[in-house]
């Protein structure tokens, strides 16, 4: 179902039917992409190429072996992406998904977004699978995967390139997957398998290109889930989902909420 001109039903019905098939749910897996962030003023990786990095191809700035040759552009350049978070807050769309918490038996968001957005909106149940840019841990992962490690505490020559690891000596990286890295397998697994369990699954702001998180919304649906997709554009997922919300998640997913909370004041 969808609501392009001249279908029918008009928005406000999908919406009030995607709110009720999000009422009956058990187990709801909430899928974020870059769309969500977007919407808080994050600009996307490649929009952030702008300035000073305009002439950089993103090869040389997010893979291990990028990091290797050049481990102070590398760090500089995530260094830059945070400086552009630092104002960033969740939007209506972050804190409608955290609000479901309080509505539905388990809410878990699988998020594809490095910015930590969910936690700050109060999601108490998030599966980060591309890492979170806040965060920083060894190169090596000296002390077992992952080695976080909380520079706000090193003294370090920021001229000079990366902190060292306190433990190991050797770089401090970034806590993100980079191009041709792994997942994090256990964040992975535990991603699949609850999409392989969930009754509904409520994707928003992704393209559906980026594997494998992309083939999450597919494997749901294999297993017997409704979905449900908020999105501004068409995506891949549009063509197999049960309902397509054509919006910014800030402008749904709060009406989708204030359908549900109707039905339950005291939440």
């Amino acid at each position: 179902m969808n609501d392009e001109p001249g279908d029918s039903p008009a928005l406000p019905e999908l919406i009030a039917a995607a709110a009720g098939v999000l009422r009956d749910s058990q187990c709801l897996v909430v899928l974020t992409g870059a769309g969500i962030s977007k919407e808080s003023g994050i600009p996307t990786f490649r929009d952030a190429l702008d300035g000073l990095w305009a002439r950089y191809d993103p090869q040389m700035l997010a893979t291990a072996l990028a990091f290797m040759q050049d481990p102070k552009l590398v760090w500089d350049w995530y260094q830059y992406r945070r400086t552009l978070l630092a104002g960033a807050q969740p939007n209506p769309g972050h804190t409608a998904i955290a609000a479901l918490q309080d509505l539905l038996p388990q809410v878990v968001v699988v998020t594809q977004n490095i910015d930590g957005l969910h936690h700050l909106a109060g999601s108490r149940d998030v599966i980060t699978l591309h890492g979170d840019i806040r965060r920083s841990k060894c190169f090596y992962n000296c002390q077992g995967d992952p080695t976080y490690i909380d520079v706000e505490q090193l003294e370090w020559d920021p001229e000079a390139g990366p902190p060292s690891c306190p433990h190991c000596g050797r770089w401090v990286r970034p806590d993100v997957v980079w191009f041709g890295e792994m997942l994090p397998q256990a964040a992975l697994a535990r991603a699949r398998e609850l999409s392989e369990a969930a009754d509904v699954m409520l994707v928003v702001g992704t393209s559906g290109v980026v594997q494998p998180a992309a083939g999450l919304p597919a494997v749901a649906k294999q297993h017997g889930a409704a979905v449900i997709e908020v999105n501004p554009e068409h995506s891949l997922i549009t063509s197999f989902a049960d309902y397509h919300l054509h919006g910014p998640s800030g402008v749904i997913l709060p009406q989708v909420v204030d359908i549900l909370r109707a039905e339950h004041p005291d939440a």
